[in-house]
């Protein structure tokens, strides 16, 4: 996984942190949503990133 995937998807996963718990703690029930769906997106572009190192892994046998 290359470094800009890594930090892009450690963006996200950390900004939809922040806005879940500013959600949780104002009591804004669409930012704690806005929030969950930014790790979500975090956690699928890590996936993503693994599948390309995986299968340029195959390839490069």
């Amino acid at each position: 996984m290359s470094a800009s995937d890594k930090l892009s998807a450690g963006m996200d996963k950390a900004k939809g942190k922040a806005k879940e718990a500013l959600g949780n703690v104002t009591g804004d029930d669409e930012k704690v949503a806005e929030g969950k769906a930014d790790q979500a997106k975090g956690d699928i572009k890590n996936a993503a990133a693994k599948a390309k190192d995986a299968a340029k892994d195959v390839f490069d046998r």
